[in-house]
């Protein structure tokens, strides 16, 4: 049952996007947002339909390769823990997005913090290691982690159709490397 959660605390579109990279480097993934106000990813079912509904079967575990997105649908994540505990048992691996506030509590599932590489010091860093998305800045890591290329144009249009990116995508790519690191494990 290996799970990551992914938190983006400064940057929207990256939140949206990082989920979706690194269940695509898993190849087979199911991506649940836990936050209640993410984004719209397109589906017909939503993690607050199956906190109402109950899972059926099929929710339970992959009926295909690929990734599956559950868009979160305005539930809470405590009103879903109960689906979320049943969807992390019945999946090879799982993506949790967390909402960019508060800052997550430890929890059962390794947290990642996705963080943009950008000088300045806006934005304050600590020394955990993280996901660094490159920017256009010329910077070294601020610690230790796994440094994201930019993604293209293209990737980017994709993920935001609802479309999977170009095979052999880079930036996609890139995420494997954030499944083999340990995160706490």
């Amino acid at each position: 049952m290996p799970a990551l959660a992914l938190w983006t605390p400064e940057d929207g579109l990256l939140g949206a996007l990082a989920p979706l990279g690194l269940a695509l480097a898993a190849g087979t993934a199911l991506v649940v947002d836990l936050d209640p106000l993410g984004p719209h990813y397109p589906g017909s079912t939503s993690l607050a339909d199956l906190a109402t509904e109950g899972p059926r079967r099929a929710d339970l575990s992959p009926s295909r390769r690929g990734v599956a997105v559950l868009r979160n649908g305005g539930v809470a994540p405590g009103e879903a823990g109960e689906v979320v505990a049943a969807l992390l048992a019945g999946w090879e691996r799982v993506v949790l997005r967390l909402p960019p506030r508060p800052a997550p509590a430890p929890g059962p599932v390794p947290v990642v913090s996705v963080r943009l590489l950008i000088p300045g010091g806006l934005f304050p860093q600590d020394r955990r290691p993280a996901v660094y998305q490159a920017t256009r800045a010329a910077m070294r890591l601020p610690g230790s982690g796994v440094r994201l290329p930019l993604p293209g144009t293209g990737t980017v249009a994709a993920l935001l159709a609802g479309r999977r990116p170009a095979a052999g995508d880079r930036w996609v790519r890139a995420w494997r490397r954030v499944w083999e690191a340990p995160w706490g494990r």
